[in-house]
């Protein structure tokens, strides 16, 4: 089982960016597919962005198209989530996770294995 260790969270005004950084000690990311989420209270888990293993195919939500990079950096065995324009709409506790089925530009399946624990995001003024 893969541990994922998310971490970037924060505070931040509306407008403002953040980077979200996904790492999994003692194991190689650059095998598996990777699928950002979040989940704000009361409101269903969402997949915000997904990256595939192999030819960096990447699926982005909607509500997140022209705002948010998803990346991988296979030397630092890190998968990172460029969050920009930030909305107070985007506060949610955000979660990487493997994805264990093909990644394409207009899907990212629900299909997950391992989790991380999670890390917070605020846009407020």
């Amino acid at each position: 089982q893969v541990q994922l260790v998310e971490s970037g969270g924060g505070l931040v005004q509306p407008g403002g960016s953040l980077r979200l950084s996904c790492a999994a000690p003692g194991f190689t990311l650059d095998n598996h597919r990777i699928a950002w989420l979040r989940q704000a209270p009361g409101k269903e888990r969402e997949r915000v962005s997904c990256i595939s293993s192999s030819d960096g195919t990447t699926y982005y939500a909607d509500s997140v198209k022209g705002r948010f990079t998803i990346s991988r950096d296979n030397a630092k065995n890190t998968v990172y989530l460029q969050m920009n324009s930030l909305k107070p709409e985007d506060t949610a506790a955000y979660y990487c996770a493997t994805v264990l089925s093909v990644v394409t530009t207009k899907d990212c399946p629900a299909d997950f294995g391992s989790w991380g624990q999670g890390t917070q995001v605020t846009v407020s003024s």
